[in-house]
């Protein structure tokens, strides 16, 4: 007789799925024209190679807590990248992704106070590369993203850059929000 009753429960589990604080995504690096919008694009193949590959972990799973884990692999040896959560999603073009992602946003755009542009209320990394250009960076910031605010996930040129600014957005990822 439990069989019937099981059977009854199980539209009900669809109904209600388990949502997962923690979030991966993980794509190859392609061009920003690719035939189909990549996951993972790549603005300057020089740093981040096309094919090199990249891996996101976002847990939440702490209330008012976000742990961000980059790695990747195929990216330039011995280099070192910084990396923030903005606002908007990777296109063909880097400024597509937006400004960086703020817990308290800075009514004055480009933020540059330091009230606002700031490690505790900006998600930031820096990603350093190995010889073989693998490398894992590791940030927690005590908040969460507002839903649908930390579209992506940018690496910056960083230095040596060589014929990049430092600044220049070299690589995107898309995030889930």
């Amino acid at each position: 007789m439990t069989a019937p009753f099981a059977a009854a429960l199980l539209p009900l589990a669809l109904l209600a799925p388990a949502t997962s604080r923690v979030s991966v995504v993980e794509a190859a690096f392609d061009p920003a024209t690719a035939f189909v919008p990549p996951t993972a694009v790549s603005y300057a193949d020089d740093l981040v190679p096309y094919g090199s590959h990249v891996r996101v972990a976002t847990d939440r799973s702490v209330p008012g807590r976000t742990v961000l884990t980059l790695t990747v692999s195929g990216l330039a040896p011995d280099h070192e990248f910084p990396a923030h959560l903005h606002t908007g999603s990777c296109g063909a073009d880097p400024a597509s992704s937006g400004p960086h992602y703020q817990d308290v946003v800075d009514p004055v755009q480009p933020s540059t106070d330091p009230a606002y542009a700031n490690p505790r209320n900006e998600l930031r990394l820096v990603l350093r590369t190995d010889g073989h250009g693998r490398g894992t960076a590791t940030a927690a910031v005590d908040w969460q993203p507002r839903p649908g605010g930390a579209r992506s996930l940018v690496l910056h040129a960083g230095t040596p850059a060589g014929p990049h600014a430092a600044g220049d957005r070299v690589g995107c990822v898309k995030l889930d929000g």
